[in-house]
């Protein structure tokens, strides 16, 4: 059975009001969302194509102290932003109900994109990062099913280095997003 958020839609912050809200890591959210560039002429073209689409909207679950918050929000941002899709942002803590819907390899991983039609019913998600980012943290969770084990807390650590390093310290990893947020939007 799909899921369906009609309930949520409109309950959200729009885009800026979200940014405006931030009570951390508010520069280098603006940071990264000014710091974007498209990957390519035809990625951006494809976005600006879906203006003509008006059966779209984008509620994303989300929180300020969240570092994959701070590194991707940005973009979805500014991909969604010449599709005229309504976008909004539900704050975690204040949706956990919408949030365990979404679980992550059975936990609460932020962000989530959830693409729906205009009755709410989800057509698709994205997040918490990009595949090749996320990568390490399906290794460890599938390698490290004992929260109690002795190098658990060592493991993660490694996990956490090798995510950030994935990340890099430029905008590349931008570019991913963009790309599996293109490939999710064209199946529907």
């Amino acid at each position: 059975m799909s899921k369906n958020i009609a309930s949520k839609l409109g309950q959200g912050l729009k885009p800026q009001q979200f940014i405006e809200a931030m009570t951390k890591n508010k520069e280098t959210f603006q940071d990264w969302y000014d710091r974007f560039n498209w990957p390519s002429e035809d990625d951006k073209e494809f976005f600006e194509q879906l203006q003509n689409r008006d059966d779209l909207r984008c509620v994303i679950i989300a929180a300020d102290w969240c570092g994959d918050v701070v590194r991707n929000v940005p973009v979805v941002f500014r991909a969604l932003e010449p599709t005229g899709m309504p976008v909004e942002v539900l704050i975690m803590e204040e949706h956990l109900e919408t949030i365990d819907q979404f679980l992550v390899m059975g936990g609460r991983s932020i962000p989530v994109v959830i693409i729906v039609d205009t009755g709410g019913f989800v057509l698709g998600t994205w997040g918490p990062r990009p595949a090749y980012v996320q990568e390490p943290m399906v290794e460890f969770k599938k390698n490290n099913p004992d929260r109690e084990s002795a190098d658990y807390q060592t493991n993660l650590a490694a996990t956490r280095e090798e995510i950030k390093r994935r990340y890099g310290e430029g905008t590349g990893y931008q570019d991913l997003i963009v790309r599996e947020l293109r490939e999710l939007i064209s199946t529907f």
